[in-house]
């Protein structure tokens, strides 16, 4: 259907069409449930803009958006201490505080939108453009200047619903890619995982369930997230501080506003050593896919206990068991997610920097800032 759409922009979950949901079948991330968990726990620095999009009145399309302003956090993440780091952290203070983005910061994979089939690549493209500058105008009659505009994050497939001509200004980035882990039609226990792995990767297995000897996992309830909330923001507030870099810190209370809403589609576990939570894992049932979402851990007792890997195994335990195709381990820590067998799928976004003069040198920027991440793959499996 090539055709000119309209919009509107909405900041309360309350505001949405009642058939909202009808597009965002394949995709919970989209779902009114989650925009409410935005609307009603999202990082401290970051506003969030659902749109509708309309043919004839009709709802043909949904998206999201979200405002970053980075010059709210103490801190873009304190594990990387070299010169570049610091580099990095003047020019985004100074130059790139303002983000608008279209997509999910949070989350890696293609969160940004759903269409109708019925809707061409090109009116997609032309109505994201529209709302892009409709959101633009309309911070800046907020006191709010745009420094840095983004689309994320795309598979190749996807990416060509951006013509060049409408984002030429753009520059198309790629950065770690989305680590997913495919289930074969034939498993049906975590037994049939474990009869897969080559003698090396099973023996890691072996001794990873080993070390975790006296951990007690447990899922838990909203009850029982509410009691240890301080320990887990704790926990979590850990791993996300040492990340290389954050553009954003979750508001404590969001695994509770989670847990509410999302119910049984929200899995949380935690893990115990003599009582005391060291650490814990959520995970998002999402269609025929599981996404892995937040976790945290003691660092202290991680690496001895091998707890990371074993949350890793765990995940994948309960989503054969459960009949998921899928799981979705997103990006970062790349080695270890490929040694239990998950495999990198490249994604893409655009970005543009809205002084022209900056925006000439995005690309040199921008690859000074984020080099490629060097990493080993993996392939645990028997050939």
């Amino acid at each position: 259907m090539k055709t000119k759409l309209t919009h509107s922009i909405y900041s309360y979950a309350s505001q949405l069409p009642e058939n909202w949901n009808t597009l965002a079948t394949k995709n919970i991330f989209l779902s009114t449930e989650y925009l409410e968990i935005l609307e009603k726990s999202a990082p401290i620095n970051m506003s969030c803009f659902f749109i509708g999009f309309f043919y004839n009145e009709n709802l043909v399309g949904i998206g999201l958006s979200q405002f970053l302003d980075l010059n709210v956090l103490q801190s873009f993440g304190e594990r990387d201490k070299c010169i570049k780091a610091s580099v990095r952290n003047f020019i985004f203070k100074n130059f790139c505080s303002n983000v608008l983005l279209i997509g999910n910061n949070m989350l890696t994979g293609q969160n940004a939108f759903s269409f109708s089939e019925q809707i061409d690549k090109k009116t997609i493209s032309e109505a994201l453009l529209e709302v892009i500058n409709e959101l633009k105008s309309n911070l800046e009659s907020s006191g709010k200047k745009t420094h840095i505009i983004s689309l994320k994050d795309f598979e190749q497939t996807d990416i060509i619903a951006f013509k060049k001509e409408l984002f030429k200004d753009y520059f198309q980035f790629s950065t770690q890619p989305n680590m997913i882990f495919t289930i074969p039609k034939n498993w049906n226990t975590e037994q049939d995982y474990i009869g897969a792995l080559s003698k090396k990767y099973r023996d890691q297995y072996k001794r990873a369930r080993k070390k975790a000897d006296g951990i007690e996992k447990r899922k838990l309830n909203l009850e029982e997230i509410i009691k240890y909330e301080e320990e887990i923001y704790e926990l979590y507030f850990h791993v996300a501080k040492n990340a290389p870099f954050n553009t954003f810190f979750l508001a404590k209370s969001h695994f509770r506003v989670f847990k509410e809403i999302l119910n049984e589609k929200c899995l949380f576990y935690g893990y115990f050593l003599e009582g005391k939570l060291i650490g814990f894992n959520t995970l998002i049932k999402n269609g025929n896919a599981m996404d892995t979402y937040f976790l945290g851990y003691d660092a202290t007792i991680q690496k001895d206990k091998m707890l990371y890997l074993n949350m890793l195994y765990d995940m994948i335990a309960y989503s054969i068991k459960k009949g998921f195709h899928e799981i979705v381990f997103a990006r970062t820590a790349l080695e270890i997610k490929s040694s239990v067998g998950a495999k990198p799928i490249e994604v893409f976004g655009y970005i543009k920097h809205e002084t022209k003069l900056i925006n000439r040198f995005t690309k040199s920027i921008f690859n000074y800032l984020e080099p490629k991440t060097r990493w080993l793959e993996r392939n645990p499996f028997k050939d």
